[in-house]
């Protein structure tokens, strides 16, 4: 797993250093003044790998933290994962994974993002496995490890099977296995690719795009080239074709209990909600603004209440005058264009509201009026985007508290 600690001393001459990269902070909870915060329930992150596990059929699981763990908090996500039985993690860049290590992380940490710069010494270091696209990357990657003096580096490559982003062609594959032959130093332990279109009404595009990466794994061994891992599925693929599990699957958004696709996965439980305060309340006439731009009048007499979330904290502004918040059980629209750091809801039709009652922005609310719940899901058909988005925009300043319920 971990490799030699005497690597970390190692540096290559023959780069110029890297300048020091200041990461920006989440903020923690013992900080916190404001009452908006998002709230990670562990348990059912636990509960969503297992059925992961289940539909997975047998091959590992690989779990995808890129973007912060979809906004949940990658170091306290991975850590549990692993303790539940992860077999890796996918992350994007290579600063995510430096974190992840950072963070005691021990399990295979799979860099999928492709770009590495003048940083090939930090995946040595660190014991990382980079995604190549390129034949190129091989020959400074082979460079890095003859330096350093360091065993053979683990790699998975990337065919190209119909994303066209990043990834090998399958006619470039006999270049691909020169360029592995030239240099010893590297190991293909991996053979990978991404589904375009897995997620859509088309299961046509999974098997044809399995056909193809599966011609191009054929071309590899003709080479005598045999990979140890072959994997392609997110977690729409593994959830709705066998087929393509393979190996090793990559879910994702699965793990935060949203399904790929409506249907797909009713067991799954949503792991992030996101919760504030009423902080103001105002009793307003008819006809009387509301926000930037006036973009709201009341049409009767209105209580409007202040709460401190925004699209700062990624309560987006397009949900100005058409989203809402839950408040004692009751869905509060909002009122007005949704500022920087604060909404306002109008409140008149619900009774007995106080400043300090909660607001729930995502997830679930059980009050006095009765209960109701707030998807990404939902969310995301407000805005025409997708619940991917709906996370990943929970922004750094609201605080992450872990919940073992």
């Amino acid at each position: 797993m971990i490799r030699n600690p005497a690597l970390s001393a190692l540096s290559s001459a023959s780069a110029t250093p890297l300048p020091r990269v200041l990461r920006p902070q989440r903020a923690v909870p013992s900080d916190a003044v404001r009452p908006t915060r998002a709230e990670v329930n562990l348990a059912n992150l636990r509960h969503n790998l297992r059925y992961v596990q289940r539909a997975a059929g047998g091959a590992a699981v690989w779990a995808v933290l890129k973007a912060d763990g979809y906004g949940h908090g990658a170091k306290a996500v991975a850590r549990t994962l692993e303790r539940a039985g992860a077999d890796g993690i996918c992350v994007a860049l290579l600063e995510e994974g430096i974190e992840l290590r950072e963070a005691g992380i021990r399990v295979p940490i799979l860099i999928t993002g492709g770009y590495y710069g003048r940083a090939w010494g930090e995946l040595l270091r660190h014991d990382l496995t980079p995604v190549v696209h390129d034949p190129a990357q091989l020959d400074a990657l082979a460079d890095e490890v003859k330096f350093s003096a360091a065993e053979p580096i683990n790699i998975h490559v990337k065919i190209d099977t119909g994303m066209a982003r990043l990834g090998i062609l399958p006619k470039d594959v006999p270049a691909l296995a020169r360029a592995l032959h030239r240099c010893p130093e590297v190991k293909l332990q991996g053979l990978m690719t991404h589904f375009a279109c897995a997620d859509s009404s088309d299961p046509e595009s999974i098997d044809h795009q399995l056909d193809l990466f599966e011609q191009a794994s054929a071309a590899l061994r003709r080479e005598g080239i045999e990979p140890a891992f072959h994997h392609a599925a997110n977690s729409a693929a593994l959830l709705k074709s066998p087929r393509s599990c393979l190996d090793v699957v990559r879910p994702g958004i699965a793990l935060f209990g949203v399904q790929p696709n409506p249907g797909i996965a009713s067991e799954l439980r949503p792991v992030m909600r996101v919760r504030s305060e009423i902080v103001a309340l105002r009793d307003l006439p008819t006809g009387s603004p509301v926000g930037y731009g006036a973009t709201f009048s009341t049409t009767r007499p209105s209580r409007i209440a202040t709460v401190p979330v925004g699209y700062a904290d990624g309560f987006c502004r397009g949900l100005s005058n058409r989203g809402a918040l839950l408040v004692r059980g009751k869905r509060a629209p909002v009122a007005g264009a949704v500022s920087m750091d604060m909404t306002m809801l109008d409140v008149t039709e619900i009774d007995d509201v106080r400043v300090g009652d909660e607001c729930v922005v995502l997830g679930a609310q059980k009050g006095p009026l009765g209960q109701d719940q707030i998807s990404a899901e939902d969310l995301a058909v407000q805005l025409g985007t997708i619940p991917w988005e709906v996370l990943t925009d929970i922004s750094r300043r609201v605080p992450r508290f872990y919940r073992e319920p």
